[in-house]
């Protein structure tokens, strides 16, 4: 695959890496994400990939814009108020760039469904609001072989992880929360308030080791650090990182799975 002249003066801050290179922006604009949630994280996420030349994106959420989304949801506007969240990032990705490629699923997760939306992804990234969908994508992720990056953010910290359940070492997120949260009483993340600015860290963060496990093994920055999660501390300005263990009794990536 080779780039077209305008594709390659578009991109030729990140081609002139010796670390991503041309080879890069190839395996880049070859690359398919599901992008699970279009809110506080998935807004920095869709425009940061986007810029680096992802060239096709499945864009998930079953919500719409609310006007106290704009303080974080860098996608929006106030036209979008009432809107389809999935539909309104549609149209700012056609604004931004017409050559990539995107498919829409405009209905929440489930155990049911969840498989069927990420078909085809070589990288799915969560940044869903809630236990039961982080936790249907994760046992998804891990019965496609799909790599996960799981991204929340809350007040003034964020959590990015890094998970591929479906390798033999590798932890799925699951092996990070549990069974716990299945049940119905743990089947949203606290509203507790959130600095828009700290979404934007969280995400572009996300964003940046996306385009690291989509170039493991095409460029040198590819890096996808499995089983390690990242907190981003907002109020003391610093981060912290710990590698998660697999856990033998997973009922999704375990030996329990197996038997």
């Amino acid at each position: 695959m080779a780039l077209p002249p305008e594709r390659i003066d578009r991109f030729a801050r990140h081609i002139v890496l010796p670390e991503i290179g041309g080879a890069g922006q190839v395996a880049l604009a070859a690359a398919h994400v599901a992008l699970v949630g279009l809110g506080g994280i998935g807004s920095p996420v869709l425009q940061y990939l986007a810029g680096a030349g992802v060239g096709r994106f499945t864009l998930i959420d079953d919500g719409r814009v609310e006007l106290s989304n704009l303080q974080r949801q860098t996608i929006y506007s106030e036209r979008d108020v009432g809107y389809g969240k999935a539909v309104s990032a549609r149209r700012w990705l056609a604004n931004f760039d017409g050559e990539l490629a995107v498919e829409l699923v405009d209905r929440r997760l489930t155990r049911d469904n969840a498989g069927a939306a990420i078909t085809g992804a070589d990288l799915v990234l969560d940044g869903t609001d809630n236990f039961a969908t982080r936790l249907a994508v994760s046992d998804a992720c891990v019965a496609s072989g799909t790599p996960l990056l799981s991204a929340a953010v809350g007040r003034f910290q964020g959590q990015i992880g890094a998970f591929a359940g479906h390798l033999p070492d590798e932890a799925c997120y699951r092996c990070f929360v549990g069974d716990a949260f299945d049940a119905d009483d743990c089947d949203t993340c606290a509203e507790d308030g959130m600095l828009g600015a700290m979404s934007g860290w969280t995400g572009t963060f996300a964003a940046m080791h996306a385009i690291r496990v989509l170039l493991a093994g095409k460029a040198a920055f590819g890096d996808p650090r499995w089983s390690r999660l990242h907190v981003l501390d907002g109020l003391k300005a610093e981060m912290r990182s710990f590698r998660i263990a697999k856990d033998p009794e997973c009922r999704t990536c375990g030996q329990a799975a197996t038997d």
